[in-house]
């Protein structure tokens, strides 16, 4: 998911307030239930980006949703959100948080496709093979594309090792072509 320039301020902002409150694990439940929420319901979503519905009735509506199941720090951030009329980038800022928490303790997410999907054993292997390599805790996100046909793609940031079957034709396409 793409994320906004002000998203990731609103996260970074909400780290460090987490930081200084001792309390960035709970902030991250927080940030997750939040994600979850939205992510799960497409009318909260479009409720929330809508032009139509007035920030007031969108900030009471937040409340009634999130109240008992964040904490007065985060709710105090919604309201703050809403007044600045940024409501509609929660998702965004969600993630962003996510995101930011995850650079902050070393974890760094991978992304893996397969044209088959990997067993429970093989998906462990390449888990601790990547942790040795880039030594951060990884997290994998699995994608099963058949028109791979076989072998793996690994993204790691910017970095993308293409060991795919169709990945070796193309080359051997060019190659004959050329």
């Amino acid at each position: 998911m793409l994320v906004s320039k002000a998203s990731r301020r609103y996260a970074n902002a909400l780290l460090e307030i987490a930081l200084g409150q001792n309390s960035v694990e709970e902030m991250l439940n927080d940030m997750l239930t939040i994600k979850s929420t939205i992510e799960g319901s497409r009318e909260l979503l479009l409720f929330l980006r809508s032009p139509i519905v007035k920030p007031a009735d969108k900030q009471q509506a937040l409340q009634k949703i999130f109240e008992g199941k964040v904490s007065k720090t985060v709710s105090q951030f919604i309201t703050l959100i809403t007044e600045k009329g940024r409501e509609n980038i929660l998702d965004q800022i969600a993630n962003a948080f996510v995101e930011a928490y995850n650079q902050h303790v070393g974890i760094i997410t991978v992304e893996v496709k397969t044209a088959k999907a990997l067993s429970d054993k093989q998906a462990k292997e390449l888990t601790a093979m990547l942790e040795k390599t880039t030594s951060k805790k990884v997290n994998l996100d699995f994608r099963v594309i058949e028109e791979l046909r076989g072998g793996i793609s690994i993204k790691i940031d910017d970095t993308v090792i293409d060991a795919t079957i169709k990945h070796k034709l193309e080359q051997l396409e060019t190659q004959f072509l050329q």
